[in-house]
């Protein structure tokens, strides 16, 4: 697939958060199933409530990559997860970044933690079940990291098939989980690359703002040199519109821009910028429990129904 570098952008317009009311609809979801064009400029489809599962796993695995920090990968996967976990999915959150926010944003405090995923990646003899910590969402457990995962990447290089030690350490526990989640670091490095080796599917989170939508094309064709050469199974499930405020001209500009590049690759559910995600964090709470009743926890329980239609998920 050719990439276009020269995305075009939109004109800027800043405005600050959206403060919206607990039950108000947010761009994305308010017209779902009734036909109304959303923020993507496609009808709206409605995703139904997906049929529990008769069983649990094997686990399909999503890296939410994005080399760009700042686009809502940490907030996605905590919210996802827990929309997921809500629909009766057992859901595994890996932390792969060495800033630790996952854990935190979950209540844990991984600098406390004597074993990390570091330790799964770099010694042998541990047990990733003793390594996995429960969280108080039900069907939702968390493989930590703090600041010793950054040391990973030196130690890493010298490793025979050193792009496929997570995919190892992951092994063991596939068949307990429906869907793994990992939290990518803002890079496109070692880390990362493993984290690609190991998922069947990429969720790419995307600010709303044009330079953030430029480096889409170079993650892409990361992807595509992962698949071509280590992991021939990885696809895109989607690209998904983070930090969307449809008062500007610049947010709809460049959803719109994505969804001419890359077509149906991009979700139809956006998710809104919100003082609630901010909020939930300080709480350590996903927002589906945190505001349960906010628009933006139903926009990612839709997205949590979109991603399973799509076959992104059990």
């Amino acid at each position: 697939m050719s990439i276009d570098r020269n995305l075009p952008g939109g004109s800027i317009n800043e405005a600050p958060d959206v403060r919206d009311a607990k039950d108000t609809p947010l761009p994305g979801t308010e017209d779902a199933g009734v036909g109304g064009v959303g923020p993507t400029g496609r009808p709206m489809p409605s995703f139904p409530v997906p049929a529990p599962l008769a069983s649990h796993g094997p686990a399909r695995v999503i890296a939410m990559c994005n080399q760009k920090g700042g686009v809502g990968k940490t907030t996605t996967t905590i919210n996802l997860g827990a929309a997921l976990a809500e629909l009766g999915r057992k859901v595994l959150l890996v932390d792969f970044d060495p800033q630790g926010a996952l854990s935190v944003g979950l209540g844990i405090r991984p600098n406390d933690l004597d074993v990390t995923i570091y330790n799964l990646l770099t010694e042998r003899g541990h047990n990733i079940r003793e390594v996995i910590q429960s969280t108080r969402t039900e069907n939702l457990d968390l493989i930590p990291a703090n600041i010793d995962l950054s040391a990973a990447e030196v130690q890493l290089v010298g490793e025979v098939a050193r792009e496929q030690i997570l995919a190892r350490a992951l092994r063991p526990i596939l068949d307990d989980y429906d869907v793994v989640i990992i939290d990518c670091q803002p890079s496109l490095g070692l880390l990362t690359v493993n984290a690609l080796t190991a998922a069947h599917g990429v969720l790419i989170p995307l600010e709303c703002e044009f330079f953030a939508m430029r480096g889409v094309a170079l993650l892409v064709e990361t992807i595509e040199k992962i698949t071509d050469r280590l992991n021939p199974g990885l696809q895109v499930d989607g690209i998904l519109a983070t930090m969307y405020d449809g008062r500007t001209l610049h947010s709809r500009e460049v959803v719109r821009s994505v969804v001419d590049h890359f077509g149906d690759r991009v979700f139809h559910t956006v998710i809104s910028r919100t003082v609630k995600f901010p909020d939930a964090t300080l709480a350590a709470e996903p927002i589906t429990s945190y505001a349960s009743a906010h628009g933006a926890a139903a926009a990612y329980r839709q997205l949590a129904r979109e991603l399973i239609a799509r076959g992104g998920a059990a």
